[in-house]
């Protein structure tokens, strides 16, 4: 009997003692833990602390670079001259005349194009408002506007070497306010005041020639006879001459506007080394 309860009080003492060492092992792992993780924790501020000193020096050399390297200038092109002015304007118009006339001359170049294409004249829209009613009239003004583009595509030609004689006519002060100009279109208008009446004067008798040639003359008399025949209508006497003459120059000199501007707009236009010196400051 002795011998079991001094047992039982020899194992009750070896588990009081080994309970506190227990207790110490699990204190001091946790304590380790904590200290871990604050030496990972300070590592990492100090990683990132030398990184952001590194980021910042490297910013601070390359400023310091930038600064010390000197800016690159592009120099300023030459002042153009007078000379280059002339030759340049006088090409981009030759480029452009040679480009207006051709359309202007193919089949349906006024006749197809709705910038140039000539209308029924004005003082017969009344007419046409009358007598396009009747059977068959419809037809007939429809065939005499063709005639009349017809007339002005069959004289275009003619204007090729009155607008390129012109351009002699352009002096090296005139040409040098012309390529500085902020107009798409100031060489047109300036040929335009030097050759509007001699191109006038030189298609009136191709244009008239035309006008019977295509057809137009005939068509204009029996749109003007149908009327004419009305009771207190005031008769119609037009000159379809000079009236197709005029929209046929007009219609060439837009062409011209739109080369030039092509020209003066699209470095892709700009064909020759004296376009692109010229427009392409």
């Amino acid at each position: 009997m002795f011998t079991r309860i001094a047992s039982a009080l020899l194992v009750a003492g070896l588990l009081a003692t080994a309970a506190p060492a227990h207790a110490q092992t699990t204190a001091a792992k946790t304590a380790a833990a904590k200290k871990a993780a604050a030496a990972k924790a300070a590592a990492a501020k100090t990683a990132a602390a030398k990184a952001a000193a590194a980021k910042a020096a490297a910013a601070k050399a390359a400023a310091t670079k930038a600064a010390a390297t000197p800016a690159v200038v592009t120099p300023a092109p030459a002042p153009l001259t007078e000379a280059q002015a002339s030759a340049g304007i006088k090409d981009a118009l030759n480029k452009g005349i040679t480009k207006a006339v051709q359309f202007a001359s193919e089949p349906d170049g006024f006749n197809l194009n709705d910038d140039i294409h000539i209308p029924v004249p004005p003082d017969l829209e009344i007419v046409k408002s009358t007598v396009g009613r009747l059977p068959g009239m419809t037809t007939v003004f429809t065939q005499f506007e063709t005639q009349l583009n017809r007339a002005a595509e069959a004289a275009a030609p003619k204007a090729k070497d009155i607008f390129l004689n012109a351009l002699t006519n352009i002096s090296i002060t005139d040409a040098l306010s012309l390529v500085t100009s902020s107009s798409t279109d100031a060489a047109t208008q300036f040929l335009r005041k030097s050759t509007q009446s001699q191109l006038i004067s030189a298609f009136h008798p191709d244009i008239e020639a035309a006008i019977d040639q295509v057809g137009a003359g005939r068509a204009y008399a029996t749109i003007t006879d149908k009327y004419n025949k009305i009771p207190l209508m005031t008769p119609v006497n037009l000159s379809l001459a000079d009236y197709t003459t005029q929209k046929a120059v007009d219609g060439l000199f837009i062409l011209l506007a739109q080369e030039e501007a092509k020209i003066r707009k699209n470095p892709a236009a700009r064909t020759t080394d004296i376009l692109k010196q010229v427009f392409g400051r």
